[in-house]
């Protein structure tokens, strides 16, 4: 078997130690660093999410699918940056103010570093305006806000307004999702994007990217 493969089919199955011997493996043997990530890692991160959407792998599958993949762009990062590669796009990601639910913004932000994304995870119970600094600080495509209650879904409507304040709401593409969000919700709050899950979420933004290029 061809050494992408083997690394895309070692990150499905979540064997970590594995991943980062055969991306070392291939980067020794002279192959590029961005080769090594779209069709060895992220290749296989990919079969991951369309599985997970399908119901044929679960939460803990993707999560040690992505710790696998880990693994191996730790290795890859630095040879990226000489390379002069950037990320496809860049992701800011938390669960809104009261919310302290981690899970669901934990996968999604997987998915997206899996689509080639980079994202900074700001964590639980984020206040509307850090949100926004953040997203300014790193210069992001798109804000991601998640919440698991009914009582703080609200929250994403502050970080709308937050990003209208401070005017820089058409900079930035803000996507919602958690389990009482619906697409009404998120058009009634003045949200772009509303996804169910976070396989749909990853490929959104993608879309979403590729239509603003």
């Amino acid at each position: 078997m061809e050494l992408l493969e083997k690394i895309s089919e070692s990150l499905q199955k979540g064997k970590a130690k594995d991943v980062k011997a055969l991306v070392q493996e291939a980067v020794d043997s002279g192959m590029a660093a961005e080769k090594v990530l779209n069709e060895g890692l992220l290749a296989g991160m990919n079969i991951v999410g369309v599985k997970f959407k399908n119901n044929e792998v679960y939460v803990p599958d993707v999560l040690i699918a992505a710790r696998a993949m880990k693994a191996g762009t730790q290795i890859l990062k630095p040879l990226l940056a000489s390379d002069g590669v950037e990320a496809s796009g860049r992701v800011v990601i938390g669960t809104v103010k009261g919310d302290l639910h981690d899970i669901g913004k934990n996968l999604v932000a997987m998915m997206m570093e899996g689509k080639g994304f980079e994202v900074t995870d700001i964590g639980t119970d984020v206040p509307a305006e850090k949100f926004i600094e953040t997203a300014i600080e790193k210069d992001a495509d798109f804000i991601c806000c998640s919440a698991l209650l009914t009582t703080t879904m609200g929250e994403m409507k502050n970080v709308v307004e937050a990003a209208e304040q401070a005017g820089v709401r058409n900079r930035f593409t803000i996507m919602v999702g958690g389990a009482p969000v619906n697409e009404a919700f998120a058009k009634s709050v003045g949200a772009d994007i509303y996804t169910p899950d976070a396989a749909s979420a990853a490929e959104a933004a993608v879309e979403a990217l590729a239509a603003k290029a």
